[in-house]
């Protein structure tokens, strides 16, 4: 046991693959894996989560934790969720192209994007040329992982090359093998019916790429000078073949034998063995081919078995065969080679002490790819990463100052219809136009940001305002939500969300803008539109709209329609607030979601406007409380992950995390500041502030300091490197914000300029 005592941290592993009783390689690759760990460390906690292709068409042993429907994302999802709580300190993945769904297999990347445990992979199969979908699926895994196990020298390299892979980070583990003695053939060949026969064996899933047509043409020249000789095929039509043409494969090879003459030499088993009985027919057999035509496949558990039980072999010269069978430890042909197969198989059974050396070669070989050899490789590299695991360095306050407003990222991804939602990277994507709910916080972030050219704020403030005017479809009385490119709308009504959104623009628009010709516009569409508030349902809706009432009621002070969305929606808050409730949920609804701080924040503001100090105690009341859900146990703001929305009365979930809940929660500390005067809410808005600077879960800044902008949110492998522009607004509102409240103890720093 002195590799368990050497790596005592691992505890708990996570692993993911096929399982048997699934059909294929890597199913018997994933459960010799599990056993070989069991094993050799029965006091570690092996989780395994099997890949499913058919859900309900398995029966899994009890080793399997969990099956994972193989083309459902949410399984994906929940899959992750219980890794994540189960404890597992770290999840090694099995990773084979057409065994994880989506392309090229990326519905394994939303697993990998939400757990934060450290990841080995091993690869099985490793790519000269990608397609474009391969390579972003493995660069991604490559990523994520913090090591990864290929089992040929050939797949080290090509990771190199091709992936741009540090070398220290790939682990080079041959494929594990069973542990059976060497043994004369004569001894099980009764078993078969083999007697007096001289047996050459392919085995695997039946495909065209196997090269056994290459062999049947062999056959005539070898039976010619081995009568006795009999060429044995062992293994069921691969799955996917059969679902397209049935047993057409296998009836064109009995044709080809029976055209060449050798069809008395030619026995198909069509089964999926177990493995015991598979290292049966290994034994059985006196030569071992694998005449595979494909020369960049890395591995191969069959020829790894068959070197293992010490079979002499003859193969093409694939990577994997072209490695294990080195010097002098198998013999190597030409693809497609049928004389030098029958050159080659002629000599080995014609000369038996030739043979019987060259399978005492490979099985002192297979001596290294035991199985225990295999699972305490593993366990020593997983050891290691482990061992690798960075420290979290909690920022102070004074290392990260605030960022002075600024709007040259906004620009980017505006022009002279409005801002556009998306950006690939940094650069905007009109594939998805417009919509509403941007261009009325762009129309905000006009009014609020200080120190900007009078020239510039009106060319934009006019620019998002009309694409708020015309977004208003009068007839039927509501607000348009997405707009195409081209500037035709994609929809006649939008959402509530975005509707309340455009009343909240108007309302701070009336009050906040620095033109008069823009409050005027903005009191006059308040007017023609807000009343759309009482009609609308969401929480959230109500919330936005209150937001923009009681700017409204500021700016207009008596405003009778604003003292009613104010008042109305309040209350109903409050009454909200009351039925989802329990001792330890004080909150609005039974679950949580987006912008989760508006809604306190409505009540604050609200109180503030009307006097009513029950709005505002519940406000700081329900602010406390969301704000404690937002804090991870190292004290940083944790924004409330996109996977935790709607999941009753359940404590948020790490990730996604989006920079719109870091602005939500400032300008509701802010409200919070100014209703109660209380010093506390400037330190939460300064904390939630810091998450985009780097104060967070992953050390990593959020905010692109040199042009104002922002990338659209933390996963566990690191930034959603995309800038949309709600992320971009939410940095910038939020720097508006939280410069008015620390101006007095904070320098308020920008690209390469200091404002006092």
């Amino acid at each position: 046991m002195a590799a368990q005592q050497k790596f005592p941290a691992l505890r708990h592993l996570a692993l993911i693959g096929n399982f048997l009783p699934r059909k294929c390689g890597i199913a018997t690759y994933t459960t010799d894996t599990y056993n070989a760990l069991k094993d050799r460390f029965p006091d570690l906690k092996v989780d395994v989560y099997a890949m499913d292709d058919h859900p309900g068409r398995y029966d899994y042993p009890a080793a399997v934790t969990r099956a994972i429907a193989q083309n459902d994302r949410t399984a994906y999802l929940d899959a992750a969720r219980e890794i994540e709580a189960s404890g597992a300190q770290a999840l090694w993945v099995q990773h084979e192209y057409g065994i994880y769904g989506g392309a090229a297999g990326d519905l394994l990347l939303a697993l990998l994007d939400r757990i934060t445990i450290p990841v080995i992979a091993t690869l099985h199969t490793i790519l000269e040329k990608p397609s474009v979908d391969e390579r972003r699926v493995m660069e991604a895994l490559l990523r994520r992982a913090s090591r990864v196990i290929v089992m040929a020298d050939k797949g080290r390299d090509i990771l190199k090359r091709v992936h741009g892979v540090d070398d220290a980070k790939v682990a080079t583990i041959p494929h594990g093998v069973p542990d059976r003695p060497l043994v004369d053939p004569a001894m099980l060949k009764p078993a078969f019916s083999w007697e007096g026969r001289q047996v050459i064996l392919t085995f695997g899933l039946l495909a065209p790429n196997k090269g056994i047509e290459a062999m049947i043409d062999a056959l005539p020249a070898v039976v010619a000078n081995h009568p006795n000789a009999l060429y044995v095929v062992l293994g069921a039509t691969h799955p996917n073949l059969v679902a397209h043409e049935g047993e057409a494969y296998r009836d064109r090879l009995k044709a080809l034998a029976a055209e060449r003459g050798v069809a008395g030499h030619l026995q198909f088993v069509d089964a999926f063995v177990e493995q015991e009985e598979l290292l049966d027919y290994l034994q059985a057999a006196d030569i071992y081919v694998t005449p595979y035509s494909n020369p960049a496949q890395i591995t191969s558990g069959t020829l790894s078995y068959a070197v293992g039980v010490g079979k002499a072999v003859i193969s093409t010269p694939y990577v994997h065969a072209t490695e294990i069978l080195s010097d002098d430890h198998g013999v190597l042909v030409d693809f497609g080679d049928s004389a030098a197969f029958a050159r080659e198989i002629d000599r080995l059974l014609t000369d038996g002490d030739a043979r019987a050396e060259l399978s005492a070669r490979a099985y002192a070989r297979g001596r290294t790819m035991l199985w225990p050899v295999l699972a305490e490789a593993a366990v020593a590299q997983i050891g290691e990463i482990l061992g690798k695991k960075p420290h979290r360095i909690v920022a102070t306050a004074t290392d990260l100052p605030v960022l002075a407003p600024d709007i040259a990222a906004v620009e980017r991804m505006s022009d002279s219809t409005g801002m556009l939602q998306h950006s690939i990277y940094s650069i905007p994507d009109r594939r998805h136009g417009y919509c509403i709910d941007d261009n009325a916080r762009a129309l905000i972030l006009m009014c609020r940001m200080p120190e900007l050219d009078q020239v510039v704020r009106d060319r934009w403030t006019s620019i998002y305002a009309s694409f708020v005017q015309h977004a208003w479809n009068a007839d039927l009385r509501r607000f348009r939500n997405f707009m195409n490119f081209d500037r035709s709308w994609c929809e006649d009504v939008g959402s509530e969300d975005s509707n309340g959104r455009a009343i909240w623009s108007l309302g701070v628009t009336a009050r906040d803008a620095k033109a008069q010709k823009h409050r005027d516009w903005a009191s006059a569409m308040f007017d023609q539109t807000a009343s759309i508030a009482l009609e609308l349902g969401s929480p959230r809706a109500h919330a936005f709209a209150m937001l923009g009432a009681a700017a409204m009621l500021e700016a207009h002070p008596g405003h009778a329609l604003s003292r009613q969305i104010l008042t109305r929606f309040g209350d109903e808050l409050i009454a909200l607030l009351d039925t989802a409730r329990r001792p330890e949920w004080k909150w609005f609804e039974i679950v949580l979601a987006y912008d989760n701080a508006r809604l306190p924040e409505a009540l604050l503001r609200a109180g503030r406007a009307l006097g009513r100090t029950d709005f505002v105690e519940v406000g700081v009341e329900t602010l406390e409380w969301i704000v404690s859900r937002q804090t991870s146990p190292e004290g940083r703001f944790r924004a409330v992950g996109s996977e935790s929305f709607n999941r009753p009365y359940q404590e948020p979930m790490q990730f996604d995390q989006q920079p719109l809940e870091a602005q939500a929660t400032i300008e509701a500390c802010e409200a919070a500041h100014d209703a109660t005067r209380d010093p506390r809410w400037v330190e939460e808005a300064v904390r939630a502030y810091r998450w985009y600077l780097g104060a967070n879960d992953l050390d990593l800044p959020l905010a692109t300091i040199q042009d104002g902008g922002c990338f659209d949110g933390l996963t566990p492998t690191g930034l959603n490197r995309n800038q949309g522009a709600e992320s971009i607004l939410a940095l910038q509102l939020a720097s508006c914000a939280i410069s008015g409240l620390s101006k007095a103890r904070t320098i308020v720093a920008g690209p390469e300029r200091v404002v006092a």
